[in-house]
């Protein structure tokens, strides 16, 4: 909750914050639709998919969100390498039988991610306690994770003289 102090009324009001009443996840999404849609983007522009599996409940899943849209760099880089895809898993859905296909990532609590190839295999699942840092994230790890991951990092060619 944020304060707000309004000079013409005296009175301190308490205001929703902002993290509190966005809504990053659609519960009732078909997920299998919307993946799919996603997946032709990805194939489209070359890129890989980006899926940050959570829910509306889950602060952290929020605060990931807010820390890599509000940064430049971050912003930057996911939005040059990957098509990003919000999975719910909430009690209005769990989303089982994406999740059983992406061999139940929830295991590693929220928010966990899920990356795709252009075709739609799963080549990486990240933890996502392992990019914190204190009540936030590193920004260090955060790019370390979505460059390692890029498409172009993926590239054989890249390899060639290894």
């Amino acid at each position: 909750m944020l304060l707000s102090y309004t000079k013409s009324q005296d009175v301190v009001a308490l205001e929703p914050s902002p993290l509190a009443t966005f809504k990053l996840y659609s519960p009732y999404e078909n997920a299998d639709s919307a993946l799919k849609v996603v997946l032709a983007k990805a194939k489209t522009e070359g890129k890989n998919v980006f899926v940050q599996i959570g829910g509306n409940w889950c602060g952290w899943c929020k605060l990931f969100n807010e820390f890599v849209t509000k940064d430049v760099q971050l912003d930057s880089a996911i939005k040059a390498n990957y098509v990003v895809y919000h999975l719910n898993y909430s009690q209005e859905n769990l989303n089982k039988k994406i999740l059983a296909q992406f061999k139940f990532p929830q295991r590693f609590g929220f928010p966990v991610f899920i990356i795709l190839n252009k075709n739609g295999e799963q080549i990486h699942t990240q933890n996502s306690a392992y990019l914190e840092q204190g009540k936030s994230y590193n920004k260090d790890k955060v790019v370390e994770f979505l460059d390692q991951w890029s498409p172009h990092a993926l590239d054989p060619a890249q390899y060639k003289n290894y």
